[in-house]
């Protein structure tokens, strides 16, 4: 039944309201609705999808003495009836998926199935002030939507809204996960014919897809679950952490949303294998360059995690659950320094892989964490190479050290303790910032001490047996000297020749 001519008999019974005993005027009324009715009487076209819930809108009119009755096809026997008291009986075979609406006589039909889609005839007996019949038939259409199997990312999405008997003034159109018109998108494509495409998939594609039918200005939405398989992203910056015995690197790396169960089996969900491997950096003062695999992901079936470096990895979430990849580690070293990237593979070549940076925080200090009193102490907060511009590191040296205040940040990366003091031991703490935000730090206890007893015992003896040598060196010497003084003899004195002629000494010619 239309529009209009619901309007009319709710218009003819107000008039039956004000002027009932008007039996004449009311007979032939009732003869003009039915005529009305009869040549009115088009189907309505309701949209359904099997599985899902639809609603048969009728409007509550007349009094409250209504007979209501729905049927299905060409049956004589209803599917549901409430009579003028309130009571309603259900057709067995349609127990469980009927009900009425508690506000007038819609009726909402559930778990939709194929057959359903059939015209359906609600039938209203309004017996004040004079029974009156109404039927308002109804026709529900097929729409399918045809799920598509989980995408990896950066493949392309093929979806398409079918209609088994589009009426005329029928109009598609779709709405993506975030429930926005995808045509603003470019990468996205929108056939005449109820198709969509999308080209190479994201995270953001994931979710319910809906395909919204219009129909006299009445909408009816029809959903379908896209799942888009891809990692979480990976960090955009390093991750920092410090060298400690305590310390634990965690390195996540999981799959954005949950898998479909099948996902567990390879043979189904077509996973061929994977990996963690470490590629350290020159900082790490191991192989540079050199890729090793940590652990590798045997296809199975089962699906099984096989570890092949002993470098302390809890492999232990692995294990319990194959598809968890996140690794982690007690106890970090500068060893650890360097790429670690986590790899899925799946069939046709494809593989899915994040990548993250490790940086480790080291704090040196030059000589050994216990110094001496007065001697020279270097603290070096470093992370095996410059910092970079974003990067500051402030220091917090113990209350009594001698290098306190050190002013504002940043702080130098190398601290100098001219002559160290008792002051300066004890706990010394080195942080890492990025702007207004504290990336790690890292600690060490300084020891200063006296210089031992025996220390300078040994210089006091070391110094006198210096001496003790050096005077016995300058004894000798004097004692050479004068027994060279004793020995060497006496020279007479020079006589002069008082010769009358005294003649030259040589040869001479006769």
């Amino acid at each position: 039944m239309t529009i209009a001519s619901r309007l009319i008999q709710l218009l003819l019974h107000i008039v039956f309201r004000r002027s009932y005993k008007m039996k004449y005027v009311s007979g032939y009324l009732s003869i003009v609705i039915a005529l009305f009715i009869s040549s009115t009487g088009a189907e309505n076209v309701v949209y359904g999808q099997v599985g899902g819930t639809v609603t048969l809108p009728v409007l509550k009119q007349g009094s409250e003495r209504v007979l209501v009755q729905w049927y299905f096809g060409m049956n004589t026997q209803p599917l549901i009836t409430r009579n003028a008291q309130g009571r309603e009986t259900i057709d067995s075979q349609w127990k469980d998926r009927l009900s009425l609406s508690k506000t007038d006589f819609s009726l909402i039909i559930n778990k939709i199935r194929l057959e359903d889609f059939k015209s359906f005839k609600c039938e209203l007996k309004d017996f004040w002030p004079q029974q009156m019949t109404s039927v308002t038939t109804f026709r529900l259409s097929h729409v399918s939507v045809q799920p598509v199997s989980p995408l990896l990312v950066g493949k392309n999405l093929n979806l398409k809204c079918d209609i088994e008997e589009i009426f005329e003034g029928t109009q598609r159109r779709w709405l993506s996960p975030q429930k926005q018109d995808p045509n603003k998108d470019p990468r996205v494509q929108i056939g005449n014919d109820g198709s969509l495409t999308v080209m190479k998939v994201t995270g953001q594609d994931h979710g319910e897809w809906t395909c919204v039918v219009t129909y006299q200005s009445r909408e009816t939405y029809f959903n379908t679950p896209v799942t888009v398989i891809d990692l979480s992203p990976a960090h955009s910056q390093p991750i920092y952490t410090s060298v400690s015995s305590f310390s634990r690197l965690h390195l996540p790396c999981s799959f954005s949303f949950p898998l479909p169960p099948s996902w567990s089996d390879s043979q189904e969900n077509g996973i061929q294998g994977g990996r963690w491997t470490f590629t350290p950096s020159p900082a790490a003062g191991s192989l540079t360059g050199v890729v090793q695999t940590l652990v590798n992901l045997s296809p199975g079936p089962p699906l099984a995690w096989v570890v092949n470096q002993k470098r302390g990895l809890d492999v232990s979430a692995l294990q319990k659950k194959n598809l968890n990849l996140s690794l982690s580690k007690k106890g970090v070293t500068v060893g650890d320094r360097g790429n670690y990237t986590c790899a899925v593979e799946f069939q046709r070549d494809d593989t899915l892989k994040r990548v993250m940076r490790v940086e480790v925080l080291q704090l040196l200090t030059s000589p050994v964490p216990v110094a001496f009193v007065g001697q020279e102490v270097n603290l070096t907060c470093t992370l095996g190479q410059p910092l970079t511009s974003d990067l500051e590191v402030k220091w917090i040296p113990p209350h009594h050290s001698i290098l306190l205040p050190l002013g504002s940040s940043p702080h130098p990366t190398l601290l100098t303790i001219p002559e160290a003091t008792y002051g300066d031991g004890g706990l010394w703490r080195c942080e890492l910032w990025e702007n207004k935000t504290k990336l790690t730090s890292v600690e060490i206890t300084l020891k200063i001490e006296r210089v031992p007893v025996d220390v300078w015992l040994l210089v006091t003896i070391c110094a006198a047996a210096v001496i003790f040598v050096l005077l016995l060196i300058l004894t000798v010497i004097l004692i050479r000297r004068h027994r060279q003084g004793v020995m060497m003899p006496r020279r007479g004195k020079r006589r002069f020749c008082n010769c009358k002629d005294p003649t030259p000494k040589g040869f001479y010619r006769n």
